[in-house]
């Protein structure tokens, strides 16, 4: 998934951790699209064709395509073309993307014609897909539960930025999230207190590369395949799980701060909409969450312990 990752798990052992690595490491192989033996680009390969696929694939391609459904095509997994048209052809953990020939950027066909039946998937000719805006999310949900399960008292998942949360925190009684300030690395935008729940964030300003004489971001239009042209900068939601945290963070920017905080109400999430001047927009129940946003005002957390 071409992020970092950390955990922390309370009540477990160097064992379970280590499983944990592992489970990431399968997933990564199953959804990456810069690898070519992942069934997600055996899918993507297949020719209006069947696809028998693990359960873990087809279940984030069952929310892929159900995202798309309730965000109205904001969250379209079928933009692969799009980004590679855009120059995202290969994995940011590798050199930027090469600059040298770049295709028309063209309307993503969407997912209403994708068919899942038990554990096969069947993609319309023509239609391939990325799992960059919900895997990571997905990945995070997957292994806290797994470890939860595998007897851990409590963990906490952070994959490229996309938390999730549950159990007991090591000596408290919330989960503290910092949420990085995306315009100033190394700050912090937000510091968020959960008891159990997710957290994700989308930006524009970092995964972004020369297309020609323009700068240009990863962040599709479903509706032109085109880099979103949006003054929103970031977008944090909270969530119960991080894949669709992960979702809603997404369509969120790419339609803007008025219509982005319309489908985070309707969705009864919590938000921050950071704009390109550094306006903050506080949606839903976001206060609730909230411990400390220096960039917006707030008074600093006393020091831990």
């Amino acid at each position: 998934m071409g992020s970092t990752g950390h955990l922390l798990v309370t009540g477990a052992g160097p064992k379970l951790l280590a499983l944990a690595r592992t489970r990431l490491a399968e997933l990564e192989a199953l959804w990456s699209r810069f690898r070519p033996d992942s069934e997600l680009c055996r899918l993507n390969a297949s020719l209006g064709q069947w696809v028998t696929l693990s359960p873990p694939t087809v279940a984030v391609v069952r929310r892929a395509v159900r995202a798309w459904e309730v965000t109205g095509g904001l969250f379209d997994p079928t933009v692969l073309p799009a980004l590679e048209a855009a120059g995202y052809t290969r994995s940011f953990a590798s050199p930027a993307p090469e600059p040298s020939s770049f295709a028309a950027p063209a309307r993503a066909p969407g997912c209403a014609g994708i068919e899942i039946e038990d554990d096969r998937v069947r993609l319309p000719v023509g239609v391939r897909l990325d799992l960059g805006g919900i895997g990571k999310g997905y990945a995070a949900d997957l292994l806290t539960e797994e470890l939860l399960a595998a007897g851990a008292q409590g963990a906490c998942v952070n994959l490229g930025g996309d938390v999730r949360a549950a159990g007991s925190p090591p000596g408290a009684d919330a989960w503290v999230i910092a949420v990085e300030d995306e315009a100033r690395p190394g700050t912090d935008l937000a510091w968020l207190a959960l008891a159990e729940g997710a957290v994700a964030t989308s930006t524009r300003l970092r995964r972004r590369w020369r297309r020609g004489s323009e700068e240009v971001h990863h962040l599709i239009d479903p509706a032109d395949g085109t880099p979103a042209d949006t003054p929103v900068a970031t977008v944090t939601v909270v969530a119960a799980e991080t894949h669709w945290a992960e979702v809603l963070a997404k369509a969120a920017l790419i339609a803007g701060p008025a219509a982005g905080a319309v489908l985070l109400e309707a969705h009864g999430v919590a938000g921050l909409l950071v704009t390109e001047d550094g306006t903050a927009l506080r949606v839903g129940p976001w206060e609730r969450y909230e411990r400390w946003i220096p960039s917006c005002g707030g008074t600093s957390p006393a020091p831990a312990g």
